[in-house]
């Protein structure tokens, strides 16, 4: 079996003081040791190396490819390929559905509470300023469709919408746009994230910005933390999972509550899920317990 991941992070071991990459060695060495637990081997690789022959092996775990979205013409190249020559996991159908927040759509329409989104579409001619008042958003998120780690996102509202759409401009002929209103509820207490197996959720975290930031993932000073969800939410997760078509094998919920009290999501993430096993090591043999299913139905 071969875990996916970038160039950046092939090494077995971190060097000393490098966190981001002893945090992603600890949930992988938690994987690897519950596949071997059950016969299964695995490797850690990079999705783009080109020596390798995808056909070795019986599937391709995604995890930690986190550099698809700055490369996105070569990875889309290489999962076109890869996927006739290996088993894909997640389904390749999801892959492709997930890589673009157009997807958000997809889920309203089948009943499941997102942040409401307004999408700007490649080439299209827009004023942000006149969105955000026709909205009635007093502050809003921008984002594009196809990104991570928070890539040309920004915090936008009418005063300064004028720079901020200068700042896209030129990247908005390439690539479509997502507005958002700005969750107050995110710099108040966080974002939750729980994570579901097999279409069951395991276990859950709060992510935290750093003081006078929005964007709490950890490559911007974010802060993880033990977190215990509520009922609503475990439901909402694996809701959100079930309405995905084929039914995700593991990802990750993200959600946050609105101005009413209502949960709503504001990500899937069926990609490349950070999944923090090292906070829930049961949540490994969880994983490593339906990868082992597939491969003995494939």
């Amino acid at each position: 079996m071969a875990l996916l991941t970038d160039h950046r992070f092939t090494a077995s071991e971190a060097p000393q003081g490098h966190w981001y990459l002893a945090n992603m060695l600890k949930d992988d060495a938690l994987l690897q040791k519950a596949l071997a637990a059950r016969g299964i081997d695995s490797v850690r690789l990079d999705w783009a190396d080109k020596t390798i022959d995808w056909r070795m092996f019986d599937c391709a775990v995604f995890r930690t490819t986190w550099d698809y979205f700055e490369r996105f013409e070569e990875f889309t190249a290489w999962l076109t390929q890869a996927e006739k020559q290996t088993r894909i996991i997640n389904d390749p159908s999801l892959v492709w559905w997930n890589m673009d927040k157009h997807y958000l759509r997809d889920l309203q329409q089948k009943g499941i509470p997102v942040v409401p989104s307004t999408f700007i579409e490649k080439g299209s001619a827009y004023s942000l300023r006149e969105m955000l008042e026709k909205s009635g958003w007093s502050e809003a998120v921008i984002k594009p469709c196809v990104s991570g780690a928070a890539r040309h996102t920004y915090r936008v509202n009418t005063g300064n919408a004028g720079e901020v759409q200068k700042t896209i401009e030129p990247l908005l002929g390439q690539e479509a746009f997502l507005l958002q209103p700005f969750m107050d509820e995110v710099v108040r207490t966080g974002e939750d994230t729980l994570m579901v197996i097999d279409g069951r959720f395991t276990h859950a975290v709060r992510k935290k910005a750093k003081p006078g930031d929005f964007r709490v993932q950890d490559d911007h000073g974010g802060t993880v933390h033990d977190y215990a969800p509520s009922e609503e939410q475990i439901r909402l997760a694996e809701q959100a999972m079930a309405a995905c078509s084929p039914e995700p094998l593991y990802g990750r919920v993200d959600m946050v509550r609105n101005s009413r009290g209502s949960w709503q999501i504001m990500e899937l993430e069926l990609i490349e899920p950070e999944l923090w096993l090292r906070y829930h090591p049961p949540a490994a043999e969880a994983f490593a317990e339906v990868l082992e299913r597939e491969l003995r139905l494939a």
